[in-house]
């Protein structure tokens, strides 16, 4: 969660509240503790910058139990993440 007060500046204490609730509820989810969450969102974003101007307020990155066809569960990672624009990369 630091990594998005350096990008938004102030937040409002419901979103904090929002934000912190929606990680216990991956961490109960899918056994992940909120710190490596966070790792994983902090990895996505320094990547993914490199190529698109990201809107952080939007950002929502969770780790989920999918069900699959041999009636099993994996671990998913959804990430719904909205881009701004592209950025020009010179090759």
């Amino acid at each position: 969660m630091e990594l998005f007060k350096s990008f938004m500046g102030k937040s409002n204490s419901k979103d904090i509240a929002k934000e912190r609730l929606q990680l216990l509820l991956v961490h109960d989810r899918s056994d992940v503790s909120p710190k490596f969450l966070e790792m994983i969102k902090e990895d996505i974003l320094n990547v993914i910058s490199n190529y698109v101007d990201i809107d952080e307020a939007g950002l929502n990155v969770e780790i989920t139990k999918e069900k699959r066809s041999d009636n099993t569960y994996m671990p998913a990672l959804h990430a719904n993440i909205p881009i701004k624009k592209m950025k020009q990369v010179i090759r």
